[in-house]
């Protein structure tokens, strides 16, 4: 197939390597121009799992490329989803997938926009990566990667994507309710992102402080009840031992927002914890952990001169 990732960052290259690997014509698509360049012209350097490898592939911004694809992967930050659907607009052809595996909440109806809903395939994944310079990137875990697609009358495509992901190594796996696995990705978001980004930790480091069985039911316990109003039912304690369940197996990982502020790029906390604060409010009750984590990531931005 031809595929192409549409944000290629520390995730996107780790898909892209392994989608590749897997005898797939793969273009990388992003802005940074220090990676482009790295890539182009040394390979991309990767490190799975703790195996290294290095390899060609193809890179360049949204619209230089001169292509339609069968799949496209959207791995661009929450905030700049629309951005990037107008940029790659024309790689789409009639019958393209848009495979959207972002953090966060609500990005089904921005793709909407640009993409019929039959050919919109939502999910989560919970693979985790870095990137340690330009063009060096280290990708782990064992997945899986959840879809499903947003016209529940168009499985076989779905299933398609999840077959293609399943051959090469991306452990794809056919969601029947993908609404429930995107809130339970939020709260993995919401909880070990926001407070790694805060404490300046590591997962496993926050997972073994004293607090933490006190922060993980309060952040849940919120992410819930604004879930329960769409008809998301998330058992909190269960969330919370599935939570606990990623974290020994992740544990030594800096997750993207730490990762973000690291590297002087704003946050995706608007769309997580903030978007909880803000709808629970709208729908006439608070989130007062979830407001005050989104009020103190801000700060941080703020104190790094991040510009949001």
């Amino acid at each position: 197939m031809k595929v192409a990732i549409a944000g290629s960052g520390a995730l996107g290259c780790g898909f892209g390597y392994l989608l590749q690997k897997g005898g797939n014509e793969v273009t990388l698509m992003d802005y940074w121009d220090a990676h482009i360049e790295a890539i182009r012209e040394n390979g991309l350097h990767i490190k799975v799992n703790g195996e290294e490898d290095n390899v060609p592939m193809e890179i360049g911004k949204p619209e230089e490329i001169d292509d339609t694809f069968d799949v496209v992967f959207i791995f661009t930050k929450s905030m700049g989803l629309r951005s990037m659907m107008e940029s790659i607009k024309h790689t789409i052809k009639e019958d393209t997938q848009v495979v959207c595996l972002l953090n966060g909440l609500g990005h089904a109806k921005t793709i909407s926009q640009y993409v019929p809903r039959k050919n919109i395939i939502m999910g989560t994944t919970v693979w985790t990566a870095g990137i340690d310079a330009p063009g060096v990137t280290h990708f782990m875990g064992q997945g899986p990667v959840e879809v499903q697609n947003s016209d529940p009358a168009q499985e076989a495509a779905a299933r398609r994507v999840v077959k293609l992901m399943a051959d090469c190594g991306l452990n794809g796996v056919y969601s029947e309710d993908v609404h429930f696995t995107t809130w339970r990705k939020a709260c993995v978001n919401g909880t070990m992102n926001a407070l790694c980004a805060l404490l300046d930790t590591t997962i496993s480091e926050v997972f073994a402080s004293s607090q933490a069985d006190f922060l993980l039911h309060h952040i849940v316990t919120e992410f819930a009840r604004l879930a329960e109003t769409e008809g998301v039912k998330l058992d909190v304690e269960e969330t919370i031992s599935y939570l606990k369940q990623i974290a020994e197996k992740v544990g030594s990982h800096y997750p993207s927002m730490h990762q973000d502020l690291a590297n002087g790029r704003p946050t995706e906390i608007d769309f997580l914890n903030g978007t909880v604060a803000r709808e629970s409010k709208e729908k006439g009750f608070t989130a007062p952990y979830c407001e005050l984590i989104t009020q103190l990531i801000h700060a941080k931005e703020d104190i790094l001169n991040i510009q949001r």
